[in-house]
């Protein structure tokens, strides 16, 4: 895959490591073999896996001149806090909108990532009720900027369109490159999957590399057949932007939507339960409302004997744990 053709900023400092969860997997009965691939240490304020698509998101921004950024996602968005992290390097204003998913869940005065947004100077916090346009908004905040003589560029929620996919098809390269290099065979990967960029990102760099690992995503938010159709157009979308030959089967599209609980970042007794087995095992730290939920899947589908025994599994761990300070009352 040739991805010298779209503009990218360097933001990484190198292939985020790949590492054997050996105490998890004996706490959950050895019969599968975990990794975990650490998105997590990826750089910007605390991390995440955001990073890999803002590399081409703001360069994408810069080079149509932008001096503004705008964005959004839930009142506790990773997405949003590196947006504003890296904004802030590259001296570009960050406007976030913010949708309060769950009534009355926004709190100016919030830990977590509401306390970084102020941190990194974020320069306006709009905050709309659940189920509102969020791309009309951000046309509405663009126009707004723009009047006052400012040059907006917009980026959709989690990054997730074809340019920011662009991140995790790389992702699954310096993955492939990673595991020929160790001769460490890996039978399923599972990631979380959410506004679906990181998710179709992986599959179709996987398709892109000819690597033949199945992945699964762990749903977040919406019912599976909606997430996959979600996941599945963007991954087309992504095929035909980095001019894939192959393209990506229907099938290769997979996700569990029986990990979301009552509905988009509201605590389940299995999120709080993967949270500390993954901190007490292995001392890695997830979020409660990605990482969080799609390892419950991940300890779930193992529990149930989903993967064959002996298989090596590798979980995406795509950060998040700032979120965690914001939901002291659901681990105390």
């Amino acid at each position: 895959m040739d991805f010298t053709q779209f503009p990218r900023r360097r933001y990484l400092n190198g292939p985020t490591p790949i590492e054997a969860m050996p105490e998890l997997s004996r706490t959950l009965g050895g019969k599968v073999n975990l990794y975990v691939k650490r998105d997590d240490l990826l750089p910007g304020a605390a991390g995440g896996n955001k990073t890999r698509k803002l590399e081409f998101c703001i360069a994408d921004a810069l080079e149509k001149g932008a001096d503004t950024i705008i964005t959004c996602g839930a009142v506790q968005s990773n997405h949003c806090r590196l947006t504003a992290s890296w904004s802030a390097k590259e001296g570009l204003d960050c406007h976030l909108v913010l949708e309060e998913r769950v009534a009355g869940s926004y709190k100016k005065e919030a830990s977590g990532n509401n306390f970084l947004f102020e941190l990194l100077g974020v320069k306006g916090i709009k905050v709309v009720s659940g189920g509102s346009d969020m791309m009309g908004e951000m046309a509405d905040k663009a126009e707004e900027l723009s009047a006052l003589g400012k040059t907006p560029y917009i980026i959709p929620g989690g990054a997730s369109n074809a340019t920011g996919a662009l991140g995790y098809a790389a992702c699954a390269e310096e993955t492939m490159a990673q595991l020929n290099a160790r001769g460490l065979s890996i039978e399923h990967i599972v990631v979380p999957s959410g506004s679906a960029g990181t998710h179709a990102g992986m599959v179709t760099g996987l398709s892109g590399v000819n690597a033949n690992i199945p992945v699964s995503g762990v749903n977040v938010s919406r019912p599976r057949d909606v997430q996959e159709e979600i996941v599945y157009t963007l991954a087309r979308e992504l095929a035909a932007k980095l001019g894939l030959k192959t393209g990506v089967d229907r099938k290769d599209v997979v996700c569990f939507d029986r990990y979301v609980g009552p509905g988009y970042s509201i605590p389940t007794d299995a999120m709080v339960e993967a949270v500390k087995l993954f901190a007490r095992t292995e001392a890695i730290l997830l979020d409660p409302v990605y990482s969080g939920k799609a390892a419950a899947g991940l300890i779930d589908l193992i529990r149930q004997g989903h993967f064959p025994e002996g298989s090596n599994v590798l979980f995406l761990h795509t950060g998040g744990s700032p979120a965690l300070f914001a939901y002291l009352d659901t681990f105390r």
